[in-house]
């Protein structure tokens, strides 16, 4: 394993203005790149998102009842 930044050390880097910046013309040094995953990421269950939209949905459509209802006199309010 190599005990080496993944970064090239900027004082001994050509081009590299004080700052960090590089000067027109000139190329940013390479960095040490890590790519990929460790593992599989899960999969999100979709369940929750259904099942509150089926919710969502039922609330709605009652409250539109009532309004409706409310609104013909069928409720005797």
């Amino acid at each position: 394993m190599s005990t080496k930044p993944p970064d090239p050390e900027p004082d001994a880097t050509a081009d590299l203005e004080p700052g960090g910046g590089v000067p027109p013309g000139g190329t940013p040094p390479d960095s040490g790149q890590t790519s990929g995953l460790s593992h599989p990421q899960p999969m999100p269950s979709k369940a929750v998102p259904v099942t509150t939209l089926v919710v969502v949905a039922i609330l709605t459509l009652m409250v539109a009842a009532l309004i409706f209802a409310l609104a013909f006199g069928w409720l005797g309010v």
